[in-house]
């Protein structure tokens, strides 16, 4: 029972489908009291915990709590094991929310990797965890950020009976499902290749790029780094590179339409994320392929197209990737999102994608889409998180649809108080993904 008796909202029957696993409360040892990461704000207290499952979790009080909770799904997917650090560096990142007045948890998740559902289900746990253990919520607001807001998306999805999540805010989110968002990534293992021939070494054993990297392979990221660097020139300034290095970056940037600081974190995902989702979620096969994607923006088109590796998606790999991964857009609850339109991570096109998911499942009115002016990915500003919790807040208690105009005001608005930078461009329409990441044959 909680220890600050407040009444949760009546749940309301939805008949969506499909359902989440039933949780057993009794299985679930309070939280303890831990210190609080920095910034939460004076005289906050924190909770921590291992659940059931294994995920690590943290639990923030503000001293002036306004009664309602943010249930953090945070973002990367780490591949590692369940660490104190990976939640105690989202509090940190979020002290917006506590100093705002909410109670944020988050937690680690059971497993590192790219396994949403389950990630989703983790978060689940946590909000009735702090129900049972810790108070009764007047509102529950889903908070996902990066590859977390296809957490949020799934786990508003599939825990849609009861409306258990008052409202959902979707930021940098990786949005078009598991099965799209990370074509270009294929597209940059190939490309890359072909201009470099070092991922893997012509001495090495040769192996599909779509499958990320063999089970038994020893490269680190510091191996890949310097293959990287060795190539492209990376870690030089411009000025130090070769001709040919920067002819190849230039191919590179104009052909996947990524920025030159993201080339190297995208060629890590692409090989150890690909990796993951061959080896433990999809059997060894690879969901992921390009055949029929035409290649453009090089100086020579035509040979890139003639020369780059090309594969096909596995049939299987996609429909078991497609289970736990894409999203059917069926949120029963207002859905807010916001979006760096130069974000060097995420990219904005995909935002198009959620939105047409959202609309085929009859749930397009439910979903305000904002968009900022911004180049970063992991956190835009204070001003800009207050405005869109304030937006949703009221959406989901009174009934009162935001519009981008209206929160871009809101911003200006907090940002007297909290200052920092208030990028909003409300008139900002987002374009489809094709026309950013080619089109290719699917299964």
């Amino acid at each position: 029972m909680g220890v600050l008796g407040l009444t949760a909202c009546a749940p309301v029957a939805v008949a969506k489908k499909p359902q989440g696993p039933t949780f057993d409360m009794a299985r679930e040892a309070a939280p303890a009291p831990t210190a609080c990461p920095s910034g939460v704000g004076e005289g906050a207290s924190c909770l921590s915990g291992t659940d059931s499952a294994g995920a690590i979790y943290m639990i923030v009080m503000p001293r002036q709590w306004n009664g309602d909770l943010v249930l953090h799904a945070h973002g990367g997917p780490f591949l590692g094991a369940p660490t104190v650090k990976r939640v105690t560096e989202d509090v940190e990142r979020w002290t917006i929310m506590p100093r705002l007045g909410y109670a944020f948890a988050s937690s680690s998740y059971r497993q590192g990797g790219v396994a949403v559902s389950a990630a989703a289900e983790d978060n689940e746990r946590l909000r009735r965890l702090f129900i049972d253990k810790v108070a009764k919520p007047k509102h529950v607001y889903l908070h996902g950020q990066s590859w977390g807001a296809s957490v949020a998306a799934k786990g508003a999805e599939l825990f849609a009976d009861g409306k258990p999540y008052d409202a959902v805010l979707l930021t940098s989110g990786v949005l078009g499902g598991g099965t799209r968002s990370y074509d270009f990534r294929l597209d940059l293992r190939v490309v890359y290749q072909y201009l470099c021939h070092n991922h893997p070494l012509p001495s090495e054993p040769q192996y599909p790029l779509n499958i990320g990297l063999p089970a038994d392979s020893p490269l680190k990221q510091a191996d890949l780094a310097k293959r990287v660097d060795d190539c492209l020139g990376l870690n030089k300034p411009a000025a130090e590179r070769s001709a040919e290095q920067t002819a190849k970056i230039k191919t590179i940037v104009d052909v996947i339409h990524i920025p030159e600081r993201s080339i190297q974190s995208h060629l890590n995902w692409a090989t150890w994320h690909f990796q993951d989702i061959a080896q433990k979620r999809t059997g060894g096969a690879s969901p992921f392929g390009n055949v029929g994607a035409v290649y453009a923006g090089s100086s020579d088109d035509a040979a890139l197209n003639a020369g780059v590796l090309r594969y096909k998606a596995d049939a299987k790999a996609v429909a078991t990737l497609s289970a736990d991964a894409d999203l059917g857009g069926r949120i029963p609850v207002p859905v807010l999102t916001v979006h760096a339109i130069h974000d060097p991570t995420a990219m904005v096109e995909l935002q198009e994608s959620f939105g047409r998911t959202m609309a085929a499942a009859g749930r397009g009115d439910a979903l305000v889409q904002t968009f900022t002016g911004d180049k970063d990915h992991s956190y835009l500003s204070d001003p800009t998180y207050a405005a869109l919790m304030d937006a949703l807040t009221t959406w989901a208690t009174q009934g009162k649809k935001p519009t981008p105009e209206s929160i871009a005001a809101g911003c200006e608005k907090a940002k007297e108080k909290l200052g920092q930078t208030c990028r909003f461009e409300p008139k900002y329409q987002v374009k489809a993904v094709e026309t950013r990441v080619p089109k290719r044959d699917r299964p």
